[in-house]
Formats: structure tokens, C-alpha cells, sequence
């Protein structure tokens, strides 16, 4: 079934003024009709209800109103501590010796941090021995631009820092801005999440989490390189790390810029070149900067672009040690709170799935929020206005969570402090024309795999020859509605013309035109992941098993979809081994996509209020 509902329209939302600054939760008084169609004739909820339900599930907050009227979210009740004024602290780190170099040599190794705490009556928090009932937990931010692209860590920054103060700690959190090593001012080397930073962030855990006005619980959160130290911190099965919440956060450095041993135009520089002037800035530490990890920076990169893998011969360990799952897998005990754009081209939706399944799988209390944005928050206007057809425009504004700030309270009150209820775990996933629903985990259990012969796609051509060239290929029209949802696969068999290998992208579009998804391979990792050959033998056939990365799209009974395939795409940088034309066999070739049937039912409605302008959702 397709139903729409124009942006702005009175059937879906009625209009209001401007909220005080203070944040409100009310209940928007619907007629039965207008909450007709998607959202059924059951979801009015009274105040009363609202009132005694201490966690309002996902599915049920779509007849509320949440304060849209700041850059960020805001919590629902406001907390009634006061904050108090940020203190500055030094964490000495003793596991830097002299072997790491920088300020190892000189046995002073530390972090630095912000801290502010809320003022709680009769409890001074300089005191050594406190009462229980003062006793906090503490969500920290961790990451290299402290003043290095953004304020300083005794500032409430623009990232995150300011929401996370203004609503949590009010509610009784302390709330810490963490430098990296070599940024801000945290000495020793900026070590692009190597080894050194990683026991670095490990302290700072280790601190907050043994202060005696701390009970013990400490949540990392964070976006991008913030969002990657809250899976470093997890490698180490800390204590005192009760939950993480890593948004578009890395699982792995290598991971991130290589996939299937195809490079992002920036893999061979993101050390040294991106990250590398952060450690030097004309002060006195610059000289910390020059430490192994920085050193090695300028070899690894372009030895991976080589390669495609991770370059682990005599015992190199550079990229390896910048890989984070296996050893959260092994040693983490806390719970992870997984945020993802499925349409972030800085890090791809690749870190979040299938992560959600290996996380799971290994016993780890997940759950994950994953929507048709970009790289940014799940709240903020700015980032999710303006994106392109294909990338996220499609399913604005109803990206915007403005329950998020809410979302997060529940989940730290009860992860943190064991207040409230458990949060229901499983995965929120927003579908590319704007629709929300709820799965027990991704790709739901009910998913059809449903295999197609290369062949039967009708393919435009058997070889690819140069770089320009493509060949389309075609599937459908589909006998119904349907969401192709997880990571499609395309075996392809090819035969390599020479001894140098193939090269191979592919975009996946619905019949008018709509982009859905891509993949991409280094036929010379055929059996995909990042373990691969030095070369191919020149007319030998391989099968390349090429995933698409995570996508969940609607496509409408009648419609079809077009793949592309041609030697490269947007930022990805065949190597010189990767270099030639091929030859393909599609009746060897199988394309199989994840595909389920959900209709309006199994929707929901994320709280907004009213947009004006054109536009429509498909639900």
C-alpha cells in the first residue's frame, strides 16, 4: 500500500508557535482522522498515559512535541541541579614509557580534560570521602579538536558538549570533554587512534570512574573520530565503562578507508596529511608529535594503497592495532548505543552493519538508530537540510529526531545508574523515502534472500575494457511493495586480461532514477574483507563477492531496478595492482537481495511538528 502526506500538511500535523526556551512535553490534541492511514486510529495518548509511562517506546512519541527551537534536542523535563563551574584536570598516564617516545621519555604522559559536575546540596565534591547520594556518573566526549577546530575542553563545545552539559548534568550527570594525545591540552603524540591513544582514553575512563564523587559508571559518546574512541575505550573491557555510544564511529582505521581492498581518495594521507598538523602547532610539545605511530604514518598509507590490505608483513602491526571489533568482542562488558547516517560517505554505514548482528551476537546489550542523513547528528537541521536526491533528500525532515535528547536520558539512566527500565533493544531504521520502523535486529529474521541469475538481468555487455565504459543490468518490476533492506550481494565472475587484477563499482538505482546504494571491489580481495592476493593470474576465473553496503530502500509494485558497473566511482582509488580490463561470465553470476514486506502498519511517525514547502514521504 502507498500512502503520502505532504510536508506540512494538516493531515499528519497541526501547526504551532514558538516553545519556550525551556523544554515542554505536551500532547498534541488530534481528531481520530487526522491520525488516520500510517499511524492508526490508536495513536492518541493522553497526558495521563504519557505521565505513567516512564519510557515512552520509539512508536509512541509521534503525538508529541518536543522543542525544536535550539540547534540540538532538549530533554523533555528539565534536570533541577544547577551546574556548577568546569574544573580543569590532568590525567597522569604511566603506561607511556620511553619506548612510545614523546613525552615518555620524560615520564609525564597525560590527558586533559573538562569536567562539570551539577550542584548537589550538602555534597563537596573536593571532598576525598562522600555519601553514596552523592555519587554521579559521568558521560564523557573524547576526541582531537579541542581547540583544534573547535573551543577549548573548558568550554562547552559546538560538537556535542554544550547539549550533553545542558541537558544532562542538570539531571544529576557529570559531563567530561576529553583531548586525544597531541591535541588541545593533552601532551605526548596525536597517534591517529594507535596503541598510545588508546591507553590514553583508558585512563581518562579509569579516572572518572574512581573519584569519590563518582558511582563508578562512565558512557563515552561521540560523532566521527569522537565517535571512534568510544570503540577504542571498549577494546580494553574497562570496569568502569558501562555503556558507549559511537555515532558514525570508526571499528577500525582500515576498515574505514579500504574496502574490499578499494581505497577512499584520502587513505593514504588520513595520518599524517589530515590528522598529522594537530600534534603541531608551533608550541613546545610538537616535538611529542614525532613518535612511532606518526613516523609510520608516512610508510603504512601508501603501502596499503599498494596493497589493499593491511600490510602486516614482518610483523608490521600498524593497521592492526588500529582495529577495534575483535578486541571489543572479546573484553567489552557495558552496552553500546550504535547512532548511523545511511547516507554518511565519510564513514559509511558499513560500520554500523552488520556490527549490530556481531555485536549481538556476542552477548552485548545493542541497539541502533540508523537514518537517511549524512555525517551529523540525528538532530540537528542543519546537516539534514539540503542533501542531495538519493543521499537523504528524499526523506527530509522526517530524519530529524528531536526525541533524542530524551532517547539518550533514558538510555544513561538506565545504563548508568540502573534507573527507569531497560530500553527495548533491537534497531530503528528509516527507510530512504522517510519511513520509521522498528526491528528486533538487522536484517530482520524474516528476510527473503532472493537470488537472480546474472543473466536474466539482461545485461548491456560482457566486458569492460577501459575506464569509461559501463554495462547496465535490470531487475523487476516487482509484483509488489517491497524494502530492499540489509547488504545486497552481487557474485560476479570475471576473468582478469592480465596479471595486474580488476577493478569494479557498482550503483544500484530504482527505475527513475533514484540512487539506492553502491559496491565496490579489488578483484584482487574476490572473496572479499581484507585479506587478498598480490596479483591474479592473467585469464583466470575468479568469482568477486561484492556486498553493497547497508541500504534500506522502498520499491513500489510495478517498479524496477538498474545496476551500473564500471572500473571505479565517486572517491575510490583503484592502485596500480588493481589496474585492467576483464571479461565477465554472467550466466556464473548470481545478484541476491535482502528483501522484506512491511506495509503502513509497521511504521511509525518520529515527534515534529509542521513543514511547510513541497515534498512527500512514501509510507
Amino acid at each position: 500500500m502507498k500512502h503520502t502526506v505532504p510536508i506540512g500538511s494538516n493531515q499528519a500535523f497541526a501547526p504551532r508557535g514558538l516553545m519556550d526556551i525551556k523544554p515542554v512535553l505536551v500532547v498534541l490534541l488530534f481528531s481520530t482522522s487526522m491520525l488516520a492511514g500510517c499511524f492508526g486510529e490508536d495513536a492518541i495518548e493522553t497526558m495521563e498515559q504519557v505521565e505513567d509511562n516512564v519510557y515512552p517506546e520509539p512508536w509512541d512519541r509521534s503525538d508529541l512535541v518536543y522543542n525544536d527551537q535550539d540547534i540540538y534536542a532538549r530533554v523533555s523535563v528539565n534536570g533541577s541541579y544547577p551546574i556548577d563551574a568546569v574544573r580543569s584536570v590532568y590525567v597522569p598516564v604511566p603506561t607511556i614509557t620511553a619506548a612510545d617516545g614523546g613525552a615518555g621519555l620524560t615520564g609525564d604522559a597525560e590527558v586533559h580534560l573538562g569536567l562539570w559536575l551539577p550542584v548537589i546540596e550538602g555534597c563537596d565534591w573536593e571532598s576525598e570521602s562522600l555519601d553514596a547520594s552523592c555519587h554521579v556518573p559521568v558521560i564523557a566526549e573524547v576526541g582531537p579538536y579541542y581547540n583544534d577546530g573547535d573551543v577549548d575542553a573548558l568550554t562547552p563545545a559546538d560538537r556535542l558538549g554544550k547539549m550533553l552539559i545542558e541537558n544532562y548534568v542538570p539531571h544529576g550527570f557529570g559531563v567530561a570533554q576529553v583531548s586525544v594525545f597531541g591535541t588541545g591540552e593533552s601532551n605526548h603524540c596525536m597517534d591517529l587512534m594507535g596503541t598510545d591513544e588508546q591507553r590514553g582514553i583508558d585512563a581518562a575512563v579509569t579516572w572518572l570512574g574512581t573519584q569519590s564523587w563518582s558511582n563508578g559508571n562512565v558512557g563515552l559518546i561521540g560523532k566521527s573520530y569522537d565517535g571512534s574512541t568510544p570503540w577504542q575505550a571498549a577494546t580494553f573491557g574497562n570496569p568502569h565503562l558501562a555503556t558507549i555510544v559511537p555515532m558514525s564511529g570508526l571499528i577500525g582505521v582500515h576498515e574505514l578507508m579500504w574496502r574490499n581492498g578499494s581505497m577512499e581518495a584520502r587513505g593514504a594521507i588520513m595520518h599524517n596529511g589530515v590528522y598529522g598538523s594537530f600534534g603541531i602547532d608551533g608550541d613546545s610539545e610538537d616535538a611529542h608529535t614525532l613518535c612511532e605511530g606518526y613516523l609510520e604514518g608516512y610508510v603504512n598509507g601508501p603501502a596499503a594503497y599498494l596493497s589493499g590490505g593491511m600490510v602486516t608483513y614482518a610483523g608490521n602491526d600498524y593497521w592492526t592495532e588500529r582495529s577495534f571489533l575483535q578486541r571489543v568482542v572479546e573484553n567489552y562488558n557495558g552496552s553500546v548505543y550504535l547512532i548511523q547516517g545511511m547516507q554518511d560517505w565519510n564513514v559509511d554505514p558499513h560500520m554500523a552493519f552488520p556490527i549490530h548482528q556481531q555485536i549481538e551476537n556476542a552477548g552485548i546489550e545493542i541497539k541502533t538508530l540508523a537514518g537517511q542523513w549524512a555525517h551529523d547528528y540525528p538532530d540537528r537541521r542543519s546537516g539534514h537540510n539540503g542533501l542531495p536526491s538519493g543521499e537523504g533528500a528524499e526523506a527530509f525532515p522526517y530524519t530529524l529526531r528531536w526525541d533524542w535528547a530524551d532517547e539518550m536520558l533514558y538510555w544513561f539512566d538506565w545504563y548508568l545508574r540502573e534507573e527507569g527500565r531497560q530500553p527495548t533493544l533491537g534497531v530503528e531504521m528509516q527507510d530512504n523515502h522517510g519511513g520509521w520502523r522498528f526491528e528486533s535486529t538487522y536484517p530482520a529474521p524474516d528476510t527473503e534472500y532472493r537470488e537472480i541469475g546474472g543473466a536474466d538481468l539482461n545485461p548491456s555487455g560482457a566486458s569492460m575494457l577501459t575506464t569509461t565504459e559501463t554495462i547496465t543490468l535490470t531487475y523487476g518490476p516487482f509484483e509488489e511493495d517491497v524494502y530492499i533492506a540489509g547488504m545486497p550481494s552481487f557474485h560476479i565472475a570475471i576473468t582478469p586480461h592480465t596479471q595486474n587484477g580488476a577493478h569494479g563499482y557498482l550503483e544500484m538505482s530504482d527505475s527513475n532514477g533514484l540512487r539506492l546504494g553502491h559496491a565496490v571491489m579489488d578483484f584482487r580481495f574476490h572473496e572479499g574483507g581484507r585479506d587478498g592476493q598480490e596479483f591474479l593470474l592473467g585469464f583466470q576465473s575468479i568469482t568477486g563477492k561484492m556486498e553493497f553496503m547497508p541500504m534500506d530502500v522502498f520499491i513500489s509494485a510495478g517498479d524496477s531496478i538498474q545496476i551500473t558497473l564500471s572500473q571505479t566511482g565517486r572517491d575510490y582509488v583503484p592502485s596500480p595492482g588493481a589496474a585492467g580490463g576483464y571479461t565477465l561470465n554472467w550466466a556464473q553470476s548470481t545478484l541476491t537481495l535482502p528483501i522484506v514486506n512491511r506495509t503502513c502498519d509497521d511504521l511509525f511517525q518520529a515527534p515534529m511538528v509542521e513543514y511547510g514547502g513541497e515534498g512527500q514521504r512514501v509510507c
